[in-house]
């Protein structure tokens, strides 16, 4: 649970700090496509722990 939240930190700063290196070099539209690249990471690891968040929910409530 924690250690996702902590993944997701890590690859925004790691982004963050690659996109200011690249715009300050003069190479916006690559640092354009590190934003992107992180964005998509992170939506990717976020969509994966989603069928999980569901059986929790569904295991609390007793749902299913």
């Amino acid at each position: 649970g924690l250690q996702i939240i902590f993944k997701i930190a890590g690859i925004g700063l790691l982004t963050a700090i690659i996109t200011q290196i690249l715009k300050q070099t003069g190479k916006d539209e690559i640092g354009t496509m590190a934003t992107l690249a992180g964005l998509i990471i992170v939506l990717v690891m976020v969509l994966t722990q989603i069928p999980d968040l569901f059986k929790t929910i569904s295991t609390m409530f007793d749902f299913f």
